[in-house]
């Protein structure tokens, strides 16, 4: 976990996110790409291929804000989402593209890759989050 309680503010909540991703990048199991985002195979999975921006996938996945506090599951809610990959936020869109199916990634986006300054719902503006994204079906 990575203590955001001083983080009130969108700058703060940025400048949070920076030295969270900076701290992060230094463990060996994690792979930053060109963007920014950085993730962990947690699980490589069975399938042959990777999803395309433009296919549609179901997941299973839990996210949460840098200092662990979950803010939407679908084990929550007991079942796996379906969605077009290119309508999710960008980090997911680039993240998702890595995985074959059955595979589950920890993915660690920053806030431009996630919600950016308008935040969403329980996201702050700014925050950088942690999805585990578990790759169920490419359709």
């Amino acid at each position: 976990m990575f203590s955001m309680a001083n983080a009130t503010t969108p700058e703060e909540n940025k400048a949070a996110g920076a030295a969270f991703l900076a701290e992060n990048a230094k463990k060996a199991n994690i792979v930053t790409t060109a963007s920014g985002l950085q993730y962990e195979i947690l699980t490589p999975g069975t399938g042959t291929i990777s999803p395309k921006a433009t296919d549609n996938v179901t997941v299973h996945y839990k996210g949460t804000t840098i200092d662990g506090k979950e803010f939407d599951s679908s084990y929550s809610r007991g079942e796996p989402t379906s969605f077009p990959l290119n309508r999710v936020i960008p980090g997911w869109t680039e993240g998702v593209q890595l995985m074959k199916e059955g595979a589950k990634y920890r993915f660690y986006i920053p806030s431009e890759l996630a919600y950016g300054e308008q935040g969403a719902g329980p996201i702050a503006p700014n925050s950088t989050l942690i999805f585990d994204v578990e790759l169920i079906k490419i359709q």
